[in-house]
């Protein structure tokens, strides 16, 4: 009877320990992410302030109606995201929350996707050059980490377990967060 109560109590430390590690690199994830978005976005200001008339210019070519529509789908699937975490939700009442939450982020790519067919063309001026080259790589790189993410809120909503969808949640957020930050930087100052 000791044995099997201390052979619990080992099984319950050494899962403990797992779950701090996956939280552990859970949020080196989410910091390196907002680090890396964070260096883009402080270049796209300095190259903004360094070339201030091109880049007013070249955001005359955007369409911060589209981009303000994508803000209210990626808001709606972090709230899709948010109700599959949480604390009393089963991991099978969590399946159509992350579903949802991925057909949101689906959404946003499409629109992205729209966004850009009329952009492109722009982005061979030589006078919106460093405009260009910089928006499309911080929105295409944040527009990744949204086909990325949607595809495993897919994945864990096909075979949902409490800790993986409480990760997918904080990365979903995380990336909501990104973009929240990118919208008014890019589209509005």
């Amino acid at each position: 009877m000791q044995n099997e109560i201390s052979g619990e109590a080992l099984h319950q430390t050494s899962h403990e320990a797992a779950v701090d590690e996956d939280v552990l690199l859970l949020w080196i994830l989410v910091w390196s992410e907002l680090i890396a978005f964070g260096i883009l976005l402080t270049a796209f200001l300095i190259m903004s302030g360094l070339h201030a008339d091109d880049f007013a210019v070249a955001r005359i070519h955007l369409n911060p109606g589209l981009a303000a529509a994508n803000t209210l789908v990626l808001i709606t699937s972090g709230w899709q995201a948010a109700i599959a975490a949480r604390r009393r939700a089963t991991p099978s009442k969590a399946r159509i929350p992350l579903c949802l939450a991925a057909a949101f982020g689906l959404l946003f790519v499409v629109i992205k996707c729209i966004e850009y067919a009329a952009e492109f063309r722009y982005s061979f001026d030589a006078t919106f050059s460093y405009f260009f080259q910089l928006y499309f790589l911080i929105t295409g790189f944040h527009l990744l980490h949204v086909a990325f993410g949607s595809f495993v809120l897919l994945l864990v909503a096909w075979r949902p377990a409490r800790g993986n969808i409480l990760l997918i949640a904080t990365l979903w957020h995380a990336i909501d967060l990104v973009w929240l930050v990118m919208f008014p930087i890019i589209y509005l100052v």
